[in-house]
């Protein structure tokens, strides 16, 4: 089962290409050049380095988020159009999912991980697990108010994602020798999702790529403005 991944969760994003859950090639985008201008031709340079085509994809993956509201939009049309193309279904993926999943495989040994990406304003989206279990839905909140919560919980923290290099410093502040920070801390995402695609495809979720729901944590600004206007 050949699956063609892409996350565009973040500025630098990732696309992967999994063949059984194997990992064929696997590439970071280049953060300085937006989404837009960069796809669909990462997926089909990916495809070409393989050897291979759109028709050999059996299964198209994209992280649903969180992320940038842009990010998210452009890397799950560009997903759709392609699977609705070529015939095939779209398993999304969340970000979070693949961030933790990477996060207990870096640090077996840590009990607790959270993944936090930068949301801009001073704010991370978030999420907690303990034992792989969810134990903090996704979220958006400042670095402080997230820690405060970990503290009480206890060390044996592995911090991953991009907001937790950002926001080291104050990570290391609050939780000290109770936390580390994943290295390196925002690694790419693609690979994972492939995997994990690949697995939910073998058990039957098949999604037509219209199904996708992105999860945005955060409500877009166009919303939050037009629910800001006074009533007249």
């Amino acid at each position: 089962m050949l699956v063609l991944a892409l996350d565009t969760t973040t500025r630098e994003g990732s696309c992967a290409l999994a063949d059984e859950g194997r990992v064929l090639h696997e590439r970071a985008g280049d953060a300085s050049r937006p989404h837009d201008t960069r796809l669909p031709g990462d997926l089909m340079a990916l495809l070409d380095e393989a050897a291979a085509g759109l028709a050999d994809v059996d299964v198209f993956a994209v992280a649903t988020g969180p992320g940038s509201f842009t990010g998210l939009r452009i890397g799950i049309a560009t997903m759709q159009g392609l699977a609705f193309a070529a015939g095939k279904p779209l398993v999304g993926v969340s970000g979070f999912e693949a961030l933790a999943h990477l996060g207990r495989l870096a640090a077996p040994g840590a009990a607790r991980v959270a993944t936090w990406v930068d949301a801009w304003r001073g704010d991370v989206y978030a999420a907690a697990y303990e034992d792989g279990e969810e134990v903090e839905a996704p979220a958006v909140e400042p670095p402080a108010a997230l820690l405060e919560r970990y503290a009480r919980r206890g060390g044996g923290w592995l911090m991953i994602g991009d907001g937790a290099g950002i926001y080291e410093p104050i990570i290391r502040s609050v939780l000290g020798t109770g936390a580390r920070i994943a290295a390196p801390p925002a690694p790419p995402l693609a690979g994972t999702i492939a995997r994990r695609a690949a697995a939910a495809a073998r058990a039957g979720h098949r999604p037509p790529p219209h199904a996708i729901r992105p999860l945005y944590v955060r409500r877009p600004d166009a919303e939050l403005a037009r629910d800001a206007r006074p009533v007249r």
